[in-house]
């Protein structure tokens, strides 16, 4: 069993959720992600999506997704990712899901509106729009981490 650092435990996760997992000898949980993966991104249609969006074809890829089954990556992408981060992380960490949770949040609200949103006229779509919703969902996680973690060193300021 390798030990990652959270980094590389990251890394991994973005890469293939489960990967990390795998390669910390977690193997039922790792080919657990990878499989849930696989059926998700092949109903949701999301790898042809990305690819028409990296070729500049927005609309054409909002008409390929499967909305319904999309829905579940996120949530599933980074709860793969915490799950690494938790196995490479000191167990004195407090409060280390929230980033990873609200993002999680974020991307799924960002693919819900996706169809609708307009930047300057031009359509960004279900992939882009749900990728530049995790900075929000990133801010808000981390906020709400460093507010918990002031408030729990003095409750009573």
């Amino acid at each position: 069993m390798k030990h990652l650092d959270k980094l590389e435990a990251v890394l991994w996760s973005v890469a293939l959720p489960g990967f990390a997992q795998l390669l910390g000898g977690q193997f039922l949980k790792g080919a657990l992600f990878v499989l849930l993966e696989f059926v998700t991104n092949v109903q949701s249609n999301f790898n042809e999506a990305i690819r028409l969006s990296f070729l500049g074809e927005t609309r054409a890829a909002a008409e390929v997704i499967d909305y319904g089954w999309l829905m579940f990556y996120p949530c599933l992408y980074f709860f793969a990712m915490w799950d690494a981060y938790r196995s490479a992380m000191p167990k004195d960490e407090k409060y280390s899901y929230l980033p990873f949770a609200f993002s999680a949040y974020f991307v799924t609200v960002g693919l819900m509106y996706s169809i609708r949103v307009e930047w300057f006229g031009l359509f960004i779509g279900p992939i882009f729009f749900p990728m530049l919703s995790v900075i929000p969902g990133l801010a808000v996680g981390f906020l709400i981490r460093t507010i918990l973690l002031k408030w729990k060193e003095n409750p009573h300021a």
